[in-house]
């Protein structure tokens, strides 16, 4: 799928323009794309959307009629319009793996190229990046409750448009979850497809019976009957039971029941007590209905037996607490080889200077300890004080005996991949790696333990005095 180079913001063109008005567009410049807030209110994030961004950098460039109309604007000189026709992505991208555990604060892309190139792509990274990590991890914070209950996501028509909806499956997948309902997915990203029936199925036939009996007809192998149209267990699980008996004598097994509305904890007791007594103790409970990580959880801790949790909007449109939007941002850290430092009156919106490496430091079960920031060609050993990336003063040392690694790659040389897409499974599988790596506080719901990023002390010192001379210029 091709991404428009006009899926941009005005200000990106502008800017592109200016700087190769100011003889500028060829200096060397590096930004980093990073989030300043936790999403959810929650302990950590699941970085997704990497391939998508690739995909977006490798296929960069302007058509004619994307060209005909910037001419038609009004707004640029012909000399840009020409500069435009050649314009390609040529830089470089250092980025962790799609379904590792991120935090606040650290840079997670670092695009490194000309200025022109790598100040243009800002705004299609970041509606990439964004979205995708927000899904995936709402999608882990709801995989992580369902007790080993598979999770399908079902978001596509409350989803924010159809791009939304096929990125949503994409990211929830990478997040944790099994299936999606949407069939462009299905095929795009070769992820299973799910699905039963709607309700208007059973009012458009008769009665509930003649309609079960219908789709069991119709999908032999593969049923699964939605039982809450009229009365759950007064008419729609006996009715199913019935269906399930005749299919069993014509050599078929029902597949599951749905329940779409109700007190899923008891209503899914009392469906797998009917189920169990039938004899149909292989049959899986669905549920649906507005489920997220909250509701599912209740559910559970209820005594609920549901086997599928279809979850739809609160997951496609990452609904709760801290939600609606992930707020990454990308900010320049160097031009020329100069580092580069946004200075404001609020502490914690500084940047961090310079060309950076992400390291993590893990303990002896491979646990994660603390991310370190540091700078390229930093030698960050176990034992220094390394500091707070939103408070210079605050300070802690790290501990004796971590192992630090880097957590990031070089995944793009010239405007190429440096390796071959990574599979959707490697990445979900990735992601419940370590989330049971990370600290269980971390992963809790309500105030969650704060997971420390630090910064290494040569970058702090960096820093501090980048943020000295940029006062003295000021006053």
């Amino acid at each position: 799928m091709r991404y428009s180079p006009l899926l941009t913001d005005l200000y990106e063109l502008t800017m592109l323009a200016g700087y190769l008005e100011e003889g500028m567009a060829g200096k060397r410049a590096v930004f980093d794309l990073f989030f300043r807030t936790n999403p959810f209110e929650g302990g950590y994030a699941v970085f997704a959307g990497l391939e998508p961004a690739m995909d977006y950098l490798e296929e960069l460039c302007f058509n004619s009629e994307e060209l005909a109309y910037l001419a038609g604007l009004g707004l640029f000189r012909p000399r840009f319009i020409d500069f435009l026709r050649d314009f390609r992505f040529r830089g470089r991208v250092t980025a962790p793996p799609e379904g590792t555990v991120v935090f606040a604060n650290e840079p997670l892309l670092t695009v490194e190229g000309t200025l022109a190139e790598a100040q243009f792509v800002e705004t299609a990274l970041l509606t990439i990046i964004n979205f995708q990590t927000l899904v995936a991890t709402k999608a882990a914070r709801i995989c992580r409750v369902s007790g080993g209950a598979e999770v399908i996501e079902f978001g596509l028509r409350r989803a924010q448009g159809p791009d939304g909806g096929l990125s949503a499956s994409r990211a929830a997948c990478v997040g944790g979850a099994g299936s999606t309902s949407n069939v462009l997915a299905g095929m795009v990203f070769g992820l299973p497809v799910r699905g039963t029936h709607a309700h208007s199925w059973i009012q458009a036939f008769p009665d509930e019976l003649t309609a079960f009996r219908a789709y069991a007809d119709a999908f032999p192998d593969t049923t699964i009957l939605l039982v809450d149209t009229y009365d759950t267990l007064g008419s729609g699980m006996p009715n199913a039971i019935t269906v399930a008996q005749e299919l069993r004598e014509r050599g078929h097994e029902l597949r599951g029941i749905r329940i779409d509305s109700g007190d899923l904890a008891y209503l899914s007791r009392e469906a797998r007590r009917m189920l169990d007594e039938a004899g149909f103790g292989t049959v899986r409970i669905v549920a649906t209905n507005e489920l997220d990580e909250y509701v599912i959880e209740s559910v559970r801790s209820e005594g609920g037996r549901v086997d599928i949790f279809g979850v739809g909007t609160k997951l496609a449109a990452c609904s709760g607490p801290g939600g609606a939007a992930l707020g990454g941002v990308y900010k320049l850290v160097a031009v020329d080889g100069l580092p580069k430092l946004k200075v404001t009156s609020d502490m914690a919106k500084a940047t961090l200077p310079g060309k950076k490496r992400l390291l993590r430091a893990t303990g002896p079960d491979g646990g994660f300890i603390q991310d370190v920031i540091c700078l390229e060609g930093d030698d960050v050993q176990p034992g220094e004080t390394v500091y707070d990336p939103t408070n210079p003063l605050q300070h802690k040392i790290l501990p004796a005996g971590a192992r630090l690694s880097d957590l990031r790659r070089v995944v793009m040389v010239e405007g190429q991949r440096t390796a071959a897409m990574e599979p959707l499974e490697a990445m979900t599988a990735r992601c419940r790696r370590e989330l049971a790596l990370l600290p269980q506080g971390c992963q809790r719901f309500i105030n969650p333990h704060r997971y420390k990023v630090s910064v290494s002390p040569r970058l702090n010192e960096l820093r501090c005095r980048l943020i000295t001379e940029a006062i003295k210029r000021s006053t």
